[in-house]
């Protein structure tokens, strides 16, 4: 026990380490785009290092298995270089044995990445976007898709618009169905409404079919002053492109809410493949970071006289990116609906880890 909790201490310092590195290497890179991404807007450098702030959680919570096995590395190679691994071999332990602790430690930390990072990464990063949104254009826009529709919210100079729409199709263009709009001006009330057959995307422009508008001003009957158009053109800081992913990005929603979420959608119609399989592999993410553990180890667990340390780490590192790639491209197809979405979020995890067992009781037993 003692010996396990001083396994458990070190690759928890290490992990620590390797986070911290990490975080300010990322935080300086992404400094460095926002920068280039806001040049020429009216913006202080407070405001860009927030955003930066705010993308950290994300760009951290994406890299979590690369932390994962770099901290593995550097516990059993310095473990090795200390001897320490021989004598808790001496002692009767074996490396698997050894391995118990780090295993736990990866539990503990993917538990807390599904039920406190996630969280805080769909918080920030939806606060993100909207402060991103509202710098560009002078107001946020925003997607929301939910049983009641697909909501749209956009800026400009001259106000906000608010886009309901009943249905939508992204296969040849961003088309909206059973459309509603309500116009508000800068710092006011609604100015009016419109009410369309359908919107397409186009450009920068949605172009309305079969148009009601009410105008809303004081003093008028909006029904006696409505007037129908076959075509209405509205300007958009949408693009097809941003409606796309927020459409398919399923990190705008908590994990908690994300099961509610997939049920309103389905009943009202909506496709919930990707939700799914986004929900799923947040599941199997502490199996993954368990597999990234047991990858590290199955090449550093063994003493530097033998050497090829630099080969071993590397070799560990480039299976850790192979692994991790898989698991993206299983979950692409799981997407597609190529396969089941069980097999897309927990096949690599699992097959992950049978992997590195393999890999250690070869090195453990020969």
């Amino acid at each position: 026990m003692i010996l396990d909790r001083y396994f458990a201490r070190k690759f928890l310092q290490a992990f620590l380490l390797i986070a911290v590195v990490f975080l300010t290497l990322l935080t300086l890179i992404d400094l460095i785009e926002q920068l280039r991404r806001f040049e020429g807007y009216d913006i202080g450098f407070g405001q860009l290092f927030r955003l930066t702030l705010l993308n950290a959680p994300a760009a951290m919570s994406e890299i979590l298995p690369l932390i994962m096995i770099l901290s593995t590395i550097i516990l059993f190679v310095g473990l090795a270089r200390s001897s320490e691994l021989v004598v808790t071999r001496a002692l009767g332990r074996s490396g698997l044995r050894a391995l118990v602790a780090p295993v736990m430690v990866a539990i503990v930390i993917g538990g807390l990445a599904v039920s406190t990072l996630n969280p805080i990464v769909v918080a920030t990063s939806n606060l993100y976007q909207t402060l991103s949104e509202t710098y560009r254009s002078g107001g946020p826009s925003v997607l929301s898709l939910s049983g009641e529709g697909l909501w749209l919210r956009q800026g400009g100079d001259r106000g906000q618009s608010v886009i309901h729409a009943n249905g939508f199709s992204g296969e040849d263009g961003i088309t909206l169905f059973d459309v509603t709009i309500l116009t508000y001006a800068n710092g006011g009330g609604p100015v009016r409404e419109i009410r369309a057959e359908t919107a397409d995307l186009e450009d920068d422009t949605w172009v309305l079919s079969n148009v009601k508008v009410w105008p809303l001003a004081a003093g008028l009957n909006p029904e006696s002053s409505a007037a129908r158009h076959d075509e209405l053109l509205i300007p958009t800081t949408l693009t097809q492109d941003r409606i796309r992913e927020s459409l398919g990005r399923s990190t705008g929603i908590s994990i908690y809410d994300l099961p509610q979420s997939i049920r309103q959608l389905r009943e009202a119609g909506f496709s919930t493949r990707r939700h799914e399989v986004w929900y799923q592999a947040e599941l199997a993410r502490p199996l993954f970071l368990v597999a990234m553990v047991l990858v590290g180890a199955a090449f550093t667990m063994r003493h530097t006289r033998f050497g090829g340390t630099g080969v071993a780490v590397l070799a560990s590192v480039l299976l850790g990116f192979a692994l991790y790639f898989m698991r993206n491209f299983a979950q692409i197809l799981g997407e597609n609906g190529q396969i089941p979405v069980a097999m897309a979020a927990w096949a690599a995890p699992i097959a992950s880890i049978f992997l590195a067992l393999g890999l250690l009781l070869h090195a453990e037993d020969g």
